[in-house]
C-alpha cells in the first residue's frame, strides 16, 4: 500500500515537472515571437495583441470540439472568469506596448521581477510564511537573471517600465487565480473567450494606427494559438502541483530558456555568462523546491 502511494506521488511530481517545463518553454517562445514581430515592425502592438488572443480563441474552438466542453457554455463563476480575462488581456496588451521602448534584457528583468514580487507578496498576505531557504533560493535565482541580462540593461523609458510592471503584476494575478482551476482547458478557454469584448474596444480605439503585414500576422497567430492557448492551459495544469513560491521562482528560468533556444535554433554561441546564469537560476529554483520537500 505504501509503495503504491509513493508511486502515485512520484508519478504526480513527474507530471508536474513535465507540464511546468512545457509551459515555461511556451512562455519563452511567446517572448521571442513578440519581440521579433515588434522589433521588425511587422505589426503594431495593438494588432499583435488582438490577433494573438483571437487566435487563442480559435484554437480552443478546435480543441473543445473534441471534448464535452464548448465555448458557448457559460462560466460557472462569471465574476472570476471576467477577472481572469481582464488580467490576461492587461498582461498581453501592456507586454506588447512595453517592448516597443524596452530592450530585451531590461524588459525581461522588469517583467519577471514584477511577477515574482506580486506572487510572493500575495502569498505572504494570504498567510504563507517564507522559509529562509525559500528566500535564499529566490534571491539566487533573481541574481542569475540579473547577471544574464546585465550587459543589455539600459535605463528604461518611464512609460515602458510602468507598462512592463503592470504586465508582470497582471500575469502574477492571472497565475494566482489559475492555482484554483479545476478544469484547466475549460477555464483557460473561457478566459480567452471573455477577452473578446476588450479586444473589440482595443481595435476600435487603435483602428487609425493599425499596421499589419503577412509576416506579422503569421507570427501573432502562432504566438496566440500555440505558445499562448496551449502554453497557458498546460501552465494551469502545472500549477496544481506547485506552491505559489515555486510558481513564482520557476518563471525566472524563462529568459534562460529563451537564451538556450537562441543557442540551439539561431546558432548563437554558448557564453560563460549564460552557463553561470543557468547555474544560479536553476540552483535557486532547486533550493526553493528542496526547501518545500524538507518540511513535508
Amino acid at each position: 500500500m505504501e509503495e503504491l502511494i509513493l508511486l502515485n506521488v512520484l508519478d504526480q511530481k513527474i507530471k508536474t515537472i513535465s507540464y511546468t517545463i512545457t509551459a515555461l518553454i511556451a512562455f519563452a517562445a511567446n517572448s521571442v515571437f513578440c519581440r521579433i514581430a515588434l522589433k521588425d515592425d511587422a505589426i503594431d502592438a495593438s494588432s499583435f495583441t488582438a490577433i494573438r488572443l483571437l487566435s487563442g480563441v480559435a484554437m480552443f474552438l478546435i480543441l473543445l470540439s473534441f471534448s464535452s466542453h464548448s465555448l458557448k457554455q457559460p462560466s460557472s463563476n462569471q465574476r472570476k472568469t471576467w477577472i481572469s480575462a481582464f488580467m490576461l488581456f492587461l498582461y498581453a496588451i501592456t507586454f506588447s506596448f512595453a517592448y516597443i521602448s524596452l530592450e530585451t534584457g531590461t524588459g525581461a528583468l522588469v517583467l519577471f521581477g514584477a511577477v515574482q514580487i506580486t506572487m510572493v507578496t500575495m502569498s505572504v498576505i494570504s498567510g504563507h510564511r517564507l522559509r529562509l531557504f525559500e528566500l535564499l533560493g529566490m534571491i539566487v535565482s533573481f541574481s542569475g537573471l540579473v547577471y544574464l541580462v546585465y550587459p543589455t540593461i539600459t535605463t528604461p523609458s518611464f512609460s515602458g517600465f510602468i507598462l512592463m510592471v503592470v504586465s508582470g503584476v497582471a500575469w502574477g494575478g492571472y497565475t494566482l487565480i489559475g492555482k484554483n482551476s479545476i478544469d484547466p482547458l475549460k477555464d483557460t478557454a473561457l478566459n480567452f473567450k471573455y477577452t473578446i469584448p476588450l479586444i473589440l474596444v482595443l481595435l476600435l480605439i487603435a483602428f487609425p494606427m493599425l499596421s499589419i503585414s503577412f509576416k506579422g500576422a503569421v507570427i501573432a497567430v502562432i504566438s496566440g494559438a500555440f505558445a499562448s492557448a496551449l502554453g497557458y492551459t498546460v501552465w494551469y495544469i502545472a500549477l496544481k502541483g506547485l506552491s505559489t513560491t515555486e510558481a513564482a521562482v520557476v518563471q525566472l528560468s524563462v529568459p534562460i530558456i529563451a537564451s538556450i533556444g537562441g543557442v540551439l535554433f539561431v546558432s548563437e554561441s554558448i557564453s560563460i555568462r549564460l552557463v553561470i546564469a543557468c547555474v544560479l537560476v536553476l540552483g535557486g529554483i532547486l533550493t526553493v523546491i528542496l526547501s518545500k520537500q524538507s518540511f513535508e
